[in-house]
């Protein structure tokens, strides 16, 4: 054993194992006893009883119309800021790729928002929404568009679309900085080609700009698809705490209210690793795409 202890083998065993410990005791072990208390009915408000009842939580849920309404949300929410936040992206990436004067300082000024925390982000568009003294209020009273303050938070078919707005702004700067990485790769030799054979701005761009920039929006597709199921809960927390009339309250957010409000752990467990099966498919379904254009693509 001493001699173990001395070989190169031991030594290296022995120096990464305060690591591991730590590992296991901040990952591992909170993972698997959230597993545990998932197959059981801890209920804060009866704190003796602590019985296993295996799946029951999770086909519980399964069977909750709040749950499924809150995916429904959840879904909408993903979908909606990250398309919109892609196309923006891509439309601003194009004109930064452009040459023109101050072109530097605005691809700075443009990760701005992305420097924000999620946290910082919710409180400031809350406040811009306010239906007092928002900003959006007087903007809109000082254009002549609207005749008094709206309380637009107050409307449930309008409130998750403005959720959606401030997540857009703040996530956009993530599919600039990726687009115009990748059109930075482009050889400005195809463009040229393509002008001599008389091809238009609007065909340069479907025929040779899209095609090469598809990896890279499919990798962003993935990456915040996962970021928004992730975020929702900070932004929904800070701008309308899932109201009004729950049409604001997505997935994250109802296993908040779950575990925290009403203190039931066990189902509370549940609900999260169900939300991580979300993700999972999400990340799944998009890395085949990305993986089937790659095959196509050397194929060719």
């Amino acid at each position: 054993m001493k001699r173990w202890l001395t070989s190169p083998a031991g030594t290296g065993y022995f120096l990464v194992l305060p690591s591991l410990i730590v590992i296991f005791g901040i990952i591992i072990w909170p993972i698997l006893y959230s597993i545990y208390i998932s197959l059981h009915q801890l209920y804060l408000v009866h704190p003796g009883k602590f019985p296993f009842v295996g799946l029951e939580n999770y086909l519980k849920i399964l069977q909750s119309r709040v749950f499924w309404a809150a995916v429904g949300r959840t879904f909408y929410f993903t979908g909606a800021s990250v398309g919109v936040a892609i196309i923006i992206g891509l439309g601003i990436a194009l004109v930064l790729n452009q040459d023109f004067k101050g072109r530097a300082f605005m691809r700075g000024l443009i990760i701005l928002p992305w420097a924000l925390s999620s946290v910082v982000n919710g409180m400031m568009w809350k406040w811009i929404y306010d239906g007092s003294y928002g900003a959006l209020n007087g903007l809109l009273l000082q254009l002549g568009w609207i005749d008094s303050y709206k309380v637009w938070l107050a409307n449930p078919r309008a409130a998750m679309n403005f959720v959606i707005v401030a997540e857009i702004w703040k996530e956009t700067p993530v599919g600039v900085l990726f687009i115009l990485a990748a059109l930075q790769t482009i050889p400005s030799s195809l463009y040229q080609a393509a002008k001599v054979d008389g091809a238009g701005a609007w065909r340069r761009f479907r025929y040779i700009t899209l095609p090469l920039l598809k990896h890279i929006i499919l990798l962003l597709i993935v990456i915040k698809s996962v970021w928004a199921v992730r975020d929702s809960f900070d932004i929904v927390y800070m701008i309308t705490r899932g109201g009004p009339a729950e049409s604001t309250q997505v997935v994250t957010f109802y296993a908040y209210l779950t575990t925290f409000k009403f203190l039931r752990f066990g189902y509370g467990a549940a609900l999260s690793y169900l939300i991580t099966l979300i993700i999972l498919v999400f990340a799944v379904v998009y890395m085949r795409l990305v993986y089937t254009e790659t095959l196509y693509a050397e194929a060719i």
